[in-house]
């Protein structure tokens, strides 16, 4: 990957838009790069009523229903480490996509969060992500921690 995207829900659908052209209008066409989206949606609504889907741009979607929460909290979904790891196997599965977008509603907290991972884990510098102190850094201590025992499961061989 040459990039991670860090959007909101409307930024990441002008984003994958973008790469959208006509029939018979290949040379009028947007973005040309290829791309894997993790689309991070809100539990309580079920989700912001459309998905994004494979297609010649699009290698890959996850698509994890997860609250902007940082504890248990009723009626609402906390991030877990189950969904730490799908996020480790979605990145190394899609590493050829030449950017991972990465969104949830605001493009604030929740997808800072995988957004600033994302970028260290692929050895970049992620210290924007932190600069203004709007991420969840729960998400991300869920994130480090997942990856940091799946390293420790390989040097233990299983």
């Amino acid at each position: 990957m040459k990039r991670v995207l860090v959007r909101s829900v409307r930024g990441a659908f002008e984003y994958v838009i973008g790469h959208y052209y006509c029939f018979g209008k290949e040379d009028a066409g947007g973005e040309p790069d290829s791309y894997a989206v993790i689309s991070i949606q809100d539990s309580h609504m079920g989700g912001f009523g459309f998905a994004f889907q494979e297609n010649q741009f699009c290698k890959g979607v996850l698509t994890l229903y997860f609250d902007d929460i940082v504890t248990e909290t009723a009626d609402a979904v906390l991030f877990t480490d189950e969904m730490a790891e799908q996020i480790l196997d979605f990145i190394a599965a899609h590493k050829d996509a030449e950017t991972l977008l990465v969104h949830c509603y605001a493009g604030e907290s929740r997808s800072r969060a995988v957004g600033a991972f994302a970028v260290d884990l692929l050895g970049g510098d992620n210290s924007a992500y932190f600069a203004d102190g709007r991420m969840n850094t729960y998400i991300y201590d869920v994130l480090e921690n997942a990856w940091v025992m799946r390293q420790l499961r390989r040097l233990d061989g299983e």
